[in-house]
């Protein structure tokens, strides 16, 4: 087992193109970290850099004890999982399976012991005499990540291998690999689009972004306390709804649009740095679920707005609602905006079953101040504590 280093690694394209940017990122070992943003942010380059299928421009690699900048991908000690499962349709799950091992000359009896125990742990046993036409999707990247379980690698690389599923076996197969992964220990980085997928297995998370790391922490620390505004509009979904504001000299109000919402002290207490922005314009961004409907017309920490459209979900509804103030762009809504780029205000809150609401209804919306999020409006650094 090993640990995986990467130091300031670059990847710069003879055409000029800088995919990836001074990346930091330790893997402890038998850790799961994810690497996770938008499609072209870097990170299926920077896992095959770690594969050693793309040359890192400059920066320094480490698997374990060992320097594997330049090293060759054989002698990585790596195995990689890809999107397609790129299996041999003439050979049986238990030929698919061992044919690194075969191809490796080991003895048949090494081969059959191997195959066996990745087969015990991926519940194929009862399926090793069959062809891969005759198995479900699912099956198949079971099979696939046989292929490399019975290895024994010191790291393991995984480039999107659910994507290719169906929703549903996408989440059966998410608990399955992490289930795979915890049993056997090994240091595992894990590439995905879906942020959702991120959240649920990874023991820690990095969010990339043009081929810069924006934060890297624990999926709920990443939820709760975002760094920055790209990281706060990824992560969840429905995405964070981020408006710009301006807060008011005394601190004890927000403005939004036309409406004023009222901030008790505990939110200028939690965070002091927001004193720094009174009379001054923030980005705020709140989550759906900690909007709800407002049940006294009197309630001062709640926002006038109209019911765009409503979602009944059953456990939950998601009602889409346009407030008038500037809505500041989330990169999984439109990824062909900027990310701080005002829009129409559509935002989303994620409110309990009951009550029957209306397209082109106005409802109030209680807001959850001290649980809101703060954002300078220039730089788009979360105002932290």
């Amino acid at each position: 087992m090993a640990s995986i280093e990467l130091g300031a690694i670059n990847k710069i394209y003879p055409n000029g193109f800088h995919a990836v940017h001074d990346l930091d990122i330790s893997v402890a070992d038998g850790e799961f970290m994810v690497l996770v943003g938008p499609s072209g942010c870097g990170k299926t380059t920077a896992l095959r850099m770690v594969a050693g299928l793309e040359e890192i421009t400059s920066g320094r690699l480490q698997i374990g004890d060992r320097d594997v900048t330049t090293l060759p991908a054989r002698e990585r000690d790596i195995a990689m999982v890809f999107q397609n499962y790129a299996l041999y349709p003439h050979l049986t799950v238990e030929d698919n399976i061992g044919f690194a091992l075969s191809l490796r000359k080991l003895p048949k009896a090494e081969i059959k012991r191997r195959v066996s125990e990745a087969a015990e742990v991926l519940s194929l046993t009862e399926w090793l005499d069959r062809k891969p036409a005759q198995l479900s999707g699912g099956q198949r990247q079971r099979v696939a990540m046989g292929r490399a379980i019975v290895r024994e690698p010191s790291v393991f690389l995984m480039d999107e291998p659910l994507s290719n599923l169906d929703a549903k076996l996408r989440v059966q197969m998410r608990a399955e690999v992490s289930r795979i992964q915890r049993r056997l220990g090994v240091a595992t980085m894990y590439v995905t689009h879906d942020q959702t997928e991120a959240m649920t297995m990874g023991d820690r998370v990095a969010v990339m972004n043009a081929g810069v790391l924006q934060q890297c922490d624990e999926p709920q620390a990443l939820y709760d306390h975002p760094d920055n505004l790209f990281v706060a509009g990824f992560m969840g979904s429905p995405a964070m709804n981020l408006y710009e504001a301006t807060v008011s000299q005394d601190l004890a109000s927000l403005r939004l649009g036309s409406q004023t919402l009222a901030l008790p002290p505990a939110v200028s207490a939690k965070r002091p740095a927001v004193a720094a922005y009174a009379d001054a314009k923030v980005v705020v961004g709140m989550r759906p679920e900690h909007l709800s409907l407002a049940r006294e017309a009197a309630d001062g920490a709640a926002l006038a707005v109209d019911t765009e459209l409503v979602e009944a979900l059953g456990s939950e509804q998601l009602l889409h609602f346009k407030l008038d103030a500037s809505r500041i762009h989330a990169p999984d809504v439109d990824e062909e905006k900027e990310i701080g780029e005002a829009v129409a205000g559509i935002g989303v809150a994620r409110i309990e079953p009951e009550g029957q609401i209306k397209a082109g209804e106005r409802v109030r919306l209680a807001v959850r101040p001290e649980l809101m999020h703060f954002f300078d409006a220039a730089t788009g650094v979360a105002i932290t504590s």
